[in-house]
């Protein structure tokens, strides 16, 4: 069974940093190694939002507001995946979901970020 357990969300001011990791388990590295990493976020609104995406290749994809402040990265021999969120703003609070997608789609539970002062 394949299982993705994020973790590193809080509380933090404005302009402040995060770094989220999620650590995946039940598949093994070379399959991970295929699939496209994910982290997606829901706030507010009814819709969850695509964050950033790295595929296997090294193609990377970022919502426009998070391009220059957010970094995705992966560590294929740990199936981790992680984001580094810099200069945060309020807009940026959400529970934050990581996912793996590939001949599957599978979603971790979420963890919260809030960002305020």
């Amino acid at each position: 069974q394949v299982q993705l357990v994020e973790s590193g969300g809080g509380l933090v001011q404005p302009g402040g940093s995060l770094r989220l990791s999620c650590t995946i388990s039940g598949i093994s590295t070379i399959e991970f190694g295929f699939y496209t990493v994910g982290w997606y976020r829901q706030g507010s609104g009814p819709q969850r939002e695509l964050v950033a995406a790295l595929q296997s290749g090294g193609i990377t994809h970022y919502k426009e507001s998070v391009k220059g402040r957010f970094t995705i990265s992966r560590e294929n021999a740990e199936k981790t995946v992680n984001l580094q969120m810099n200069h945060l703003e309020p807009e940026d609070t959400a529970v934050y979901y990581c996912n793996l997608k590939g001949n599957a789609n599978y979603w971790g539970q979420g963890t919260q970020v809030t960002v305020a002062s």
